[in-house]
């Protein structure tokens, strides 16, 4: 089944990315970097690093690079607008642990982002079927 291949592609795809991204934000908060700052330097460098595995291995999109990382930008702004707004809400107004709102946070915005890039991303119109 195509939907099952991609997600455990994206899943490989995310887990690799995030393991990595979520010890450097811990490295950089520990050093005294801001959570809120931490986490929008390091957004931004794992929207660049997904596009091409995801475009290329979990979706095997064939179509025009260029609306599709609009696509895939946008989607990821929608997802950084929703996880500062639970650090916001969750850590600096609840008081709750910035570590476990962030930890949280990756499988929220991990699974909105899937549903984004299957459908909207990169369409199955366009993608290719083969494993």
């Amino acid at each position: 089944m195509l939907a099952h291949r991609q997600f455990i592609r994206y899943v490989v795809v995310g887990l690799v990315s995030n393991a990595i991204i979520y010890v450097i934000y811990l490295v950089l908060t520990q050093l005294g970097m801001g959570h809120k700052l931490a986490m929008s330097l390091l957004y931004a460098v794992g929207v660049l690093q997904t596009f091409f595995f995801n475009k290329k291995w979990s979706f095997r999109f064939d179509g025009a690079a260029s609306p599709a990382l609009v696509r895939y930008a946008t989607a990821y702004a929608l997802g950084y607008i929703v996880n500062l707004s639970a650090l916001m809400l969750l850590v600096d107004q609840m008081g709750l642990p910035h570590q476990w709102v962030q930890g949280a946070m990756i499988v929220v915005v991990a699974v909105m982002l899937f549903l984004a890039q299957r459908y909207w991303v990169f369409p199955q119109l366009s993608r290719s079927d083969a494993t």
